[in-house]
């Protein structure tokens, strides 16, 4: 196969491919771990949990008012949008960016939503708590490194639809691919 031919217009490689992907995958199967385990301290579960560099700072933040006041442990939130990451990066061929958009358009959205709630936590540790969670750090890193090349991705997705519309087809059915 012609890597080329799979390569968008405008970029220089393809930014589906599968060896810039897995990198992705891998960050994703460690931010659900790390998210999970949380979700379980949460839960009672486990009843403790490593700190190596704040001292009591992830109790405090794990026990807070905040991380208390939702419905279901936020760690088990994070486990679940960690687990929507390892999906959705997993679907589709090296091609996906074209016949698959859709999927290129969800899994860019969910890791958008995935930084700005690691950029909201980290605000909030910072400037409420007054505490760090080593743990929390890590999940918030993996969510925040993601971002860029899953942009690329969504930028080769996003130039394909609008191209797309130009030769006359609905946005819907641009975002089917082919």
């Amino acid at each position: 196969m012609n890597p080329q031919k799979n390569t968008p217009g405008g970029f220089h490689s393809n930014p589906s491919l599968w060896g810039k992907r897995k990198p992705l995958l891998i960050m994703a199967i460690c931010g659900f771990i790390i998210a999970l385990y949380l979700g379980f301290y949460e839960l009672g579960v486990f009843n403790k949990v490593p700190e190596p560099f704040f001292g009591n700072g992830t109790k405090k933040i794990l026990n807070s008012t905040f991380s208390r006041s939702l419905p279901i442990p936020d760690g088990l939130l994070g486990a679940f949008g960690y687990l929507c990451d390892i999906i959705l990066v997993s679907i589709g061929k090296q091609n996906r960016w074209r016949s698959k958009p859709w999927v290129v358009f969800l899994y860019s959205f969910t890791i958008a939503i995935m930084a700005l709630v690691s950029l909201f936590l980290l605000i909030m540790q910072a400037f409420i708590l007054h505490s760090w969670c080593t743990l929390c750090l890590a999940s918030a890193a993996l969510s925040l490194l993601m971002v860029r090349p899953v942009s690329n991705e969504f930028l080769a997705s996003f130039h394909y639809i609008m191209a797309e519309k130009e030769a006359g087809k609905s946005f819907l059915k641009a975002l089917e691919g082919r």
